[in-house]
């Protein structure tokens, strides 16, 4: 990995001045007073008194879990250690659903496992009313396997940001005045899985999943969900007094974000849909206006 195109000192100049997002009013909970598990309870066990777990991955079965409330618009965080080692064919996802079959809203980070020695890939989606295949992948600049990194998702009136330690590798603005769709009228549930997904995850597919390195590993813990939760749609209005999410300083990136956000996009974007002229001779209207 590329470790050399910013020095770790700026790095965390950048960070100090973009660190009040994802540090104001954290609650970080035990896993079952906001999740449950969904699929699989044998393959996820609870660790440190349910502060942290583990999900398993083995040729029997993946696994998942889900928030217990569906939200509109808040921020949604979690520190995730990732699958070591050759970790080809895996994916770990975490993302927000509105869980509707026709027309979906969906916020989507997708860790995309490789052959040992290569970095991994971090895969982020949108789907709003209905309409998704916007994917952004972005080779991360650390070890996620090595120990814990926050993966966090700020949803409010004005833009979608995914946060990866604080740096804002993804914006989604909300361009509805030029007819473009943004999600902001369907709740969605936080959920994550941990499955086999080898006939496309790492290079297309061409590298499959080892099952002799079987059983897979990742780690969550500090879930926190700070939300409008349903079914009480009065405290979803656009009012900052109540929804932090909702104040100006979040509306948009500051200048540390967005010099940081530069960053990402110059040193580790390796696919963007909206240069992607094979997929779409016409870019998306999303990719004219902005994002």
């Amino acid at each position: 990995m590329d470790y050399t195109s910013i020095s770790t000192s700026l790095l965390f100049f950048f960070l100090a001045g973009a660190f009040n997002l994802c540090t104001v009013s954290a609650r970080p909970a035990t896993f079952l007073q906001d999740f449950q598990i969904t699929w699989s309870d044998n393959h996820i066990k609870q660790l440190e008194g349910g502060r942290a777990i583990q999900l398993i991955l083995d040729q029997s079965s993946g696994c998942g879990f889900a928030s217990r409330k569906q939200y509109l618009f808040g921020h949604v965080s979690m520190k995730i250690k990732l699958i070591p080692g050759d970790s080809a064919g895996t994916v770990a996802a975490f993302y927000m659903n509105s869980d509707t079959n026709t027309v979906r809203d969906e916020l989507d980070f997708e860790f995309l496992g490789n052959r040992s020695g290569h970095p991994y890939t971090v895969q982020t989606n949108v789907y709003a009313h209905g309409k998704g295949d916007r994917e952004q992948r972005v080779n991360l600049w650390f070890d996620p396997a090595a120990e814990f990194h926050t993966y966090s998702i700020l949803w409010n009136h004005y833009h979608v940001v995914f946060f990866v330690d604080n740096v804002p590798i993804r914006v989604y603005k909300n361009n509805e005045a030029r007819g473009i769709p943004f999600p902001k009228a369907q709740p969605m549930g936080v959920y994550s899985t941990l499955w086999e997904a080898d006939d496309w995850a790492t290079r297309g597919g061409l590298e499959k999943i080892d099952w002799n390195k079987a059983p897979f590993f990742a780690y969550y813990k500090d879930f926190d969900i700070e939300g409008c939760d349903m079914p009480d749609m009065r405290r979803c209005i656009m009012n900052p007094n109540n929804n932090w999410w909702e104040q100006p300083i979040y509306r948009q990136l500051n200048p540390q974000q967005a010099r940081l956000y530069k960053w990402v996009r110059t040193n580790h974007m390796i696919y963007d849909y909206c240069t992607d002229r094979s997929r779409y001779p016409v870019p998306p209207r999303e990719c004219l206006a902005g994002y």
